[in-house]
């Protein structure tokens, strides 16, 4: 990463414990909720993977090629979901903007031998990585003003609907007990994904 091996570290933290925390959520909750959960501690768990720092531990060529069919599965599986609506749609991005990175990274790409993994040197197609930039700065905007107390008339009922429909879980998700968590946990992985594109 850019930022260095300390930067590289504080990201694979943040996004193993989103992971760990939405793995949590698999054991409870609608078959909906946990099949979300699992969605995203998948992605949390694959963006720590991507984020661990190259002079550390860099990975075999083909961890890439990995990364891409994995993500890519994810991407299929979140397609027709997505049709509905919700957060299905921002796991269908997340997916598609993993298999992005790990192609953009993967040593074929930017001839860098495994070194790819620094985000020097990376492939990355810029038009693309700005709209995925854009998308992921409006996004961690929004979960953030949803972590923001709301008081007075706005304030959203027991099993209520949020702003626009959206459940108080979150963007487009449903409340699994513990709200707050989950948005926040959202935002966190949000946070990392800008600042793994921004490496590209």
């Amino acid at each position: 990463m850019h930022g260095g091996a300390p930067t590289g570290w504080l990201l694979m933290a943040l996004c193993a414990v989103s992971g760990a925390y939405c793995l949590l959520r698999t054991r409870t909750g609608t078959p909906q909720e946990r099949r979300t959960a699992r969605s995203e501690a998948l992605m949390g768990f694959g963006m720590a993977a991507m984020a661990v720092p190259a002079a550390v531990l860099s990975p075999p060529d083909w961890a890439w090629a990995v990364y891409a069919v994995l993500f890519g599965g994810a991407a299929l599986r979140s397609l027709r979901p997505a049709l509905r609506g919700g957060h299905h749609r921002h796991h269908l991005v997340g997916s598609l903007a993993m298999v992005y990175m790990a192609v953009a990274m993967a040593p074929a790409v930017t001839g860098s031998g495994g070194g790819g993994h620094s985000g020097h040197g990376a492939g990355g197609i810029p038009l693309l990585t700005g709209a995925l930039l854009v998308y992921y700065a409006f996004y961690v905007l929004g979960s953030a003003g949803r972590l923001l107390p709301v008081t007075g008339t706005a304030a959203i009922p027991v099993g209520g609907a949020g702003v626009d429909g959206r459940g108080a879980g979150g963007f487009g998700g449903g409340s699994d007990g513990r709200p707050e968590l989950t948005t926040a946990c959202r935002l966190t992985m949000g946070i990392g994904m800008f600042a793994m594109l921004l490496t590209l």
